[in-house]
């Protein structure tokens, strides 16, 4: 009898702490961005969408940024212009990598470091390595652009 009622016992205990776990994996989830309805997307002009890119693009943002921030907007670049962010940018004039953007800011960065700790030797030599990269990459850059 008692072992019946133990069991009963560890099995009301087992159900309410599988019904704590999954509450409180509910209360965790991370909300997806809210994506507008295709409704919405239909009532902006190719010109609208254009306009966008470029306040991004020169606001410092890199193509893959603008395409995230276009995307909680709802606001698809390719399926609506026909034409990538990229593609859209070297029309215009501005003409951004995103490689040499990434690279100039933790060049900067490591600066900043190193003048609070000249001394930090490991972090002298990987922002000349950095900059040796930097340079490479612009002339690569340079040598496509003609």
């Amino acid at each position: 009898m008692q072992k019946k009622k133990k069991a009963k016992v560890e099995e009301k205990s087992a159900k309410k702490d599988k019904e704590e776990k999954k509450a409180k994996v509910e209360e965790t989830k991370i909300a997806k961005p809210k994506v507008a309805s295709e409704k919405e997307e239909k009532t902006i002009d190719k010109k609208d969408i254009e306009k966008k890119i470029l306040d991004l693009a020169k606001s410092g943002l890199t193509t893959e940024k603008i395409g995230l921030e276009l995307k909680k907007q709802g606001i698809f670049a390719k399926k609506e212009t026909g034409k990538r962010i990229g593609e859209i940018l070297k029309s215009s004039g501005i003409i951004s990598n995103a490689d040499i953007t990434n690279l100039k800011k933790k060049v900067e960065k490591l600066k900043k470091h190193l003048s609070a700790h000249p001394h930090d030797y490991s972090s002298k030599r990987a922002l000349f390595i950095k900059e040796a990269n930097l340079n490479k990459l612009e002339k690569l850059f340079e040598e496509k652009k003609r």
